[in-house]
């Protein structure tokens, strides 16, 4: 068993040796963030970016298994390749991640379970960017815990990208991403399929996505519009209900259409967005037979934004306010609606020659039914010099009930309408060491959560109730490293988060999610180039889950690019380890995948 105090010695020790190492280079990415575009380098939150390069070689077939390699973040997945899953960040519950696509929000008033249904696939994804830590006087509502804003890009050139795989129980994915446009005008199409017979009973599925996105650039700024759909239909085995239940089904559409645009008059920055995600989701108890229970969901959000930055001898003030209205038409949870205004202040300093940083910041939220409620934050940061930095940043963070939690009905679950909105203040520091070739970051934070959120029963035989739990006290601890190579050597990362959660005040016997949280994480990843157009990424996770025990999973993908052209074996759960993520659902086996791709660019 891995211990944390022998994982922090590891880390430690890698750490001091790997920092003699021949030294290459690290680029410095920027952030897009509410107000401001900055460098990784002034953020004083704890944040991953996951760059195109590293998507490309990493042995992830979807969304979902791309962030389970990043430590601080658990994906709890009742099925395979992106089929459904839940994100959860540092003992979160899935409920309090903001998901945004393109700073678009993801989230939808039904449930969290379907946050998820991202409506491409990898391989038009440009790079993620994670947010470890709440972040709701920027973003409102569900930014409990942190934020995952995954970002797409047409790229100015005339290109096709035809992409196709193969692997065990009769899966395949096929898929086809254009580039059309230039300097002035850019266009991205995708289509993307892919379905298995499934790992075992009733775990097929068949998944499509249609994904358009374009880019034109104006004097002083751009307008983008955004259109997607995505569809889901798959058996469900003990997905919800009961372990017993293995005859469930589910069918879930996402669809995103959005208009943004931004523009720059001397020292004034404006950004808005128009946007619209419509989501549908089907459930049968029993797929050959529909009459025993069924439920359809229909849900809509219209969301407005316009935020504004100005820059002056003081530092960069922003200035926010969105609007969104939430419908949801359902046979199990009625009709409902709510409307939602928001107003959002944030104020960046620079001071002592810009190596100190301060920014305070709040946002105001009125939910038609709910009420107001306010999210101050405050982030810092010192800066030694290029390679030193501490940070730390405090917040106080709500999140208002779904319609799920608060209507829902079924024969194992019981709504609760009298539900408060949960709340916690949340605090965080850490020290950054970061060379040109290596970067190591450790820190300790806390989330002190009052009338906390969740379904859970007294007894076995009772039913899941939806109810304010108490007060949850988390602290952890997370050490990341990263270091870049130039020879046989690629690169190396590893990390270890451990969370003590501890619940006060409550006679709850039986949790569902919030109790079940990840204790030790440890995910390394070691990449390996030979033979110039090989490489090879192998990642090990140790996962040590508090009422459901540990397990090892080792993921191995070899790669072969020559010009236009690539060739990949990827195999997942090399090991072939038994192990379950949430809701006792038994997680896939070794699984064989073996995929190509072919781009054509055209000249102009």
């Amino acid at each position: 068993m891995i211990t944390k105090v022998s994982l922090v010695s590891f880390l430690s020790f890698f750490a001091i040796f790997s920092a003699q190492q021949k030294q290459s280079d690290i680029d410095e990415v920027y952030v897009q963030g509410k107000f401001l575009n900055l460098p990784v380098s002034k953020i004083n939150e704890n944040i991953t970016i996951i760059t195109k390069a590293e998507i490309e070689k990493s042995p992830a077939n979807s969304i979902d298994e791309l962030l389970q390699l990043n430590t601080g973040l658990d994906i709890r997945r009742r099925g395979s390749n992106g089929v459904q899953s839940d994100v959860s960040v540092r003992g979160s519950s899935f409920e309090q991640v903001l998901i945004l696509v393109n700073g678009v929000r993801m989230n939808d008033s039904q449930t969290g379970h379907n946050t998820l249904n991202i409506p491409f696939d990898l391989d038009s994804v440009q790079q993620i960017e994670i947010i470890k830590g709440p972040a709701a006087q920027r973003y409102g509502n569900n930014a409990y815990a942190g934020v995952i804003n995954i970002i797409t890009k047409p790229l100015a050139e005339k290109s096709v990208k035809i992409s196709a795989e193969g692997g065990d129980y009769k899966s395949y994915d096929l898929g086809a991403n254009a580039n059309i446009g230039n300097e002035k005008f850019s266009n991205l199409f995708q289509i993307h399929s892919s379905a298995s017979d499934g790992y075992r009973h009733n775990t097929d599925y068949k998944i499509n996505n249609f994904y358009y996105q374009n880019n034109l650039k104006i004097k002083n700024g751009a307008l983008s519009l955004q259109a997607g759909f995505s569809e889901k239909k798959f058996g469900a085995n003990g997905f919800y209900s009961s372990p017993k239940a293995t005859e469930q089904y589910e069918e879930t559409q996402a669809s995103i259409v959005s208009i943004s645009g931004r523009q720059t008059f001397d020292k004034w920055d404006f950004n808005s967005n128009i946007s619209w995600r419509r989501g549908q989701d089907l459930y049968l108890f029993n797929r050959y037979k529909p009459q025993i229970y069924r439920n359809l969901h229909l849900g809509n959000n219209i969301s407005g934004d316009f935020n504004t930055s100005y820059h002056s001898g003081f530092g960069v003030t922003g200035l926010g306010v969105a609007l969104r209205k939430e419908i949801l038409v359902s046979n199990n949870l009625g009709s409902r609606e709510r409307f939602v205004s928001q107003l959002f202040f944030e104020h960046h300093f620079s001071l002592l020659n810009d190596k100190l940083a301060i920014s305070p910041g709040i946002s105001y939220a009125n939910y038609s039914k709910e009420g107001n409620f306010f999210y101050p934050g405050l982030d810092a940061g010192f800066t030694f010099n290029e390679n030193h930095k501490i940070y730390g940043n405090i917040s106080k963070v709500h999140r208002v009930p779904t319609f799920t939690d608060l209507y829902y009905t079924s024969g194992t679950e019981q709504g609760n309408a009298d539900l408060k909105p949960e709340s916690a203040v949340s605090t965080e520091v850490g020290y950054q060491f970061k060379t040109d070739n290596f970067l190591a970051k450790t820190s300790f934070f806390t989330r002190d959560s009052d009338n906390l959120i969740d379904w859970a029963k007294d007894t076995p035989d009772a039913k899941w109730t939806a109810r304010n739990i108490g007060k949850v006290y988390l602290q952890g601890v997370e050490v990341e490293i990263k270091q870049n190579f130039s020879g046989f050597f690629k690169s190396y990362s590893l990390g270890y988060t451990y969370l003590d959660n501890q619940q006060k005040d409550s006679d709850t016997r039986l949790s569902r999610y919030n109790l079940e949280n990840l204790k030790h994480q440890f995910v390394a990843t070691l990449e390996n180039k030979f033979l110039k157009n090989f490489t090879n990424v192998l990642t090990y996770r140790y996962n040590e889950r508090v009422n459901l025990g540990s397990y090892n999973l080792i993921d191995e993908k070899l790669n072969y690019h020559f010009n236009d052209f690539a060739v990949y074996v990827l195999i997942n759960n090399l090991t072939n380890s038994k192990y379950i993520e949430t809701s006792l659902v038994p997680m896939p086996g070794r699984w064989f995948h073996v995929g190509l791709s072919y781009k054509i660019k055209f000249s102009n």
